[in-house]
């Protein structure tokens, strides 16, 4: 599917670029031939700032684990798991790496979410009657993965960050409230056709008092002008990003762990992790680049305003759409998208917050379905391909509603 996604985008270039040629522009090729050097330039640059990331983030994130927090986290959790996989055994190691994803995820670390995650899955299969196909337990962590819960997108702050955002944090807030509802969606239409007992008394004391928590939290945003909100979420962004550092720190201290020696092991990493995804950014920025350059982005773009127009809507989410389109298929497409929308736009205009929102509040559902499943062997994937794409879609439209909100 990446490679035929990929190869589309030469040739849709190809074709475009041809047409204005035909049309009396001769300096499209030349600029094509320009835009892959500048994306090549480009992906270097970014993935400077990608290798601090990953690494800072992976060394603390090891510093929790072995503080024994992500264990807590297994037990605090084990009465909900029980509950929403009642396959899965009281204190088996998939509820570990389970909750270990899920905090990869939630720090906007997926690429270091994805190894954990794969894990996950194999344990998950250990207990699979079906080896070929899906189980509800399979089912309902990858629903739940491809919901993309992010609660502190620190990618996103690094990219608007490398792109000269005033406040790379500025988005904290839309991409929480986006995300939640992401995240409710895919729960809900799993526990739809798993028939699974949401209304349990165990389930509800985990979920009401969350859900309570979110809507006053909203009903007070509702209050607040557009000024107070990106406020708001700037100061939110950022003692939440530097609060759960110093609580990985002290937890670590007050559990005797080396923190210096276990955050370098981790660091380690994040190091690798990093450094393998040059590549991947290189292929995925100089297609966005050639498909800018030769005008069919624009081409696709101006039909879609158009008929944005003709419903009477509001035109300027039109220009944040390639990330959504192509986030389904290819995270490392959706964040050249993002990038180069950043790039072209503004990295703190209307389109770039709310791909930026979308980026941090979808996943990557054709690729995450292709990956895990894949690496254990699935074929038949039963009900997890539409409760995936209900929570993308419900992502997105959240991510859009929400950017009118705050930033309308």
């Amino acid at each position: 599917m990446l490679n035929g996604l990929w190869l589309g985008f030469f040739l849709v270039a190809a074709v475009a670029a041809l047409g204005r040629w035909i049309g009396g522009d001769p300096g499209v090729w030349a600029a094509m031939v320009e835009s892959l050097f500048a994306m090549a330039k480009l992906s270097v640059e970014v993935m400077i700032l990608l290798f601090g990331t990953l690494t800072l983030w992976l060394g603390f994130l090891r510093i929790a684990e072995r503080a024994g927090l992500v264990d807590a986290l297994g037990r605090a959790l084990a009465p909900l798991f029980h509950r929403l996989m009642p396959e899965v055994p009281r204190g088996h190691p998939a509820l570990g790496l389970i909750t270990l994803n899920f905090a990869a995820n939630g720090l906007g670390l997926d690429n270091a979410a994805t190894p954990i995650g794969l894990k996950a899955m194999r344990a998950l299969q250990d207990l699979n009657p079906n080896p070929a196909t899906a189980s509800n337990a399979q089912i309902l962590f990858l629903v739940l993965n491809a919901s993309s819960l992010t609660l502190l997108p620190v990618s996103i702050f690094m990219y608007r960050a490398q792109q000269g955002a005033d406040d790379p944090t500025l988005v904290f807030l839309p991409i929480l409230l986006a995300t939640s509802a992401s995240t409710l969606v895919g729960l809900l239409s799993v526990a739809l056709v798993q028939r699974l007992r949401l209304w349990d008394p165990v389930v509800l004391a985990y979920l009401v008092p969350g859900a309570l928590l979110l809507g006053g939290f909203m009903a007070v945003l509702a209050g607040l002008s557009a000024t107070a909100l990106a406020a708001l979420s700037s100061l939110l962004g950022n003692l939440t990003l530097f609060g759960i550092i110093l609580c990985f720190l002290v937890l670590g201290a007050l559990k005797r762990v080396p923190v210096y020696e276990c955050f370098v092991d981790g660091a380690k990493e994040g190091f690798e992790v990093a450094k393998n995804l040059l590549p991947y950014l290189v292929a995925m920025l100089c297609a966005i680049g050639v498909m800018r350059a030769s005008g069919a982005l624009d081409y696709g773009l101006d039909g879609i305003r158009v008929v944005v127009e003709w419903l009477g809507w509001d035109t300027r989410f039109v220009e944040a759409l390639p990330t959504a389109l192509v986030k389904p298929f290819s995270g490392s497409a959706a964040r050249a998208m993002l990038i180069e929308t950043m790039q072209t736009q503004g990295v703190d205009s209307f389109p770039a917050l709310v791909a930026a929102t979308v980026q941090g509040s979808t996943e990557t559902t054709f690729y995450v379905l292709a990956v895990y499943f894949g690496s254990v062997g699935i074929q038949r994937v039963r009900h997890a391909v539409g409760c995936a794409l209900a929570a993308e879609l419900a992502g997105v439209l959240a991510a859009i509603g929400v950017c009118y909100w705050f930033f309308g």
